[in-house]
C-alpha cells in the first residue's frame, strides 16, 4: 500500500527540483546578459541577433519540410528498386524534418526570453527619467516595440504549430513503410500523401508570414 504522506512528499521534492532548474536557469541568463552588456553587447542586439537567428532557421525547415514532401512524393511514384533504402530515404527525411523542428522550436524560446528582460528593464529604466517629454516618448516607443513583437511571436508560434501534424504523419508513414517493404504498403500511403502535401503547403505559407514579419520585425530593431 503506498503511504500517501511519503507520496505527497516526493511529489513535492520532484516541484521543488523543478522550481530549483527554473531559477537557475533564469540566473544563468541573467547573468549571461550582465556579462554582455559589460561589453557592450545589449539586450536589444541580443535580440536582434536571435530574431535573425530564427528566421534562418525558419527557412531551413522550410526547405527541409519541402524536401520531405519530395521524398514521399518519389516513394509514391515507386516503379521497382529497393524499397529498404527508400525506407532510410523516407526516414532520414523525418528525423531531419523533427531536428530542424526542434531549432525552430528553441530558437522562439531564445527570443521569448530575451523579450522578456529587454521589456522589463526598459520598463524599469522609464521611470527613471526626469524629463516627462523624454519619458513619454520611450514610453510610445516600447509600446511599439512590444505590439510588434507579440505579433512576430504570434505568427512564428502559428508556424511551430503546424509544424506538429506534419511531423506526425511523417513519423507514421515511416513507421508503416518500415514494417510493410512490399508494393502494397506503397498504395496504402499514397492515399496519405494528399493531406501531407496540403499540410506542408500550409505550413510553408506560414512561415513565410513569420519569415515576413521577422524582417519587420529586425528593420524596427535596426538603429536608425
Amino acid at each position: 500500500m503506498i503511504n500517501v504522506k511519503t507520496h505527497r512528499d516526493f511529489s513535492m521534492l520532484k516541484l521543488y527540483a523543478v522550481i530549483m532548474a527554473l531559477v537557475l536557469l533564469a540566473g544563468c541568463q541573467s547573468a549571461y546578459y550582465s556579462a554582455m552588456e559589460k561589453v557592450g553587447v545589449h539586450k536589444r542586439d541580443i535580440m536582434l541577433d536571435r530574431v535573425e537567428n530564427a528566421q534562418s532557421a525558419q527557412e531551413e525547415a522550410q526547405e527541409q519540410f519541402k524536401s520531405a514532401l519530395d521524398q514521399l512524393s518519389q516513394l509514391i511514384n515507386y516503379d521497382g528498386g529497393d524499397l529498404a533504402a527508400q525506407y532510410e530515404l523516407v526516414n532520414d527525411q523525418y528525423e531531419a524534418s523533427q531536428a530542424s523542428a526542434e531549432d525552430v522550436k528553441a530558437r522562439i524560446e531564445a527570443i521569448e526570453n530575451v523579450a522578456e528582460a529587454l521589456f522589463d528593464e526598459w520598463a524599469d529604466e522609464i521611470e527613471q527619467y526626469s524629463s516627462s517629454t523624454l519619458k513619454q516618448q520611450s514610453k510610445q516607443k516600447m509600446r511599439k516595440t512590444q505590439r510588434n513583437y507579440e505579433s512576430l511571436i504570434k505568427s512564428m508560434h502559428r508556424a511551430k504549430d503546424r509544424m506538429e501534424p506534419v511531423l506526425s504523419a511523417l513519423k507514421d508513414n515511416s513507421l508503416y513503410l518500415k514494417h510493410n517493404l512490399n508494393a502494397q504498403a506503397i498504395g496504402a500511403l499514397q492515399g496519405e500523401y494528399k493531406t501531407i502535401k496540403r499540410d506542408v503547403e500550409s505550413l510553408v505559407a506560414e512561415m513565410s508570414k513569420a519569415i515576413a514579419q521577422s524582417q519587420q520585425f529586425i528593420d524596427l530593431l535596426q538603429p536608425e
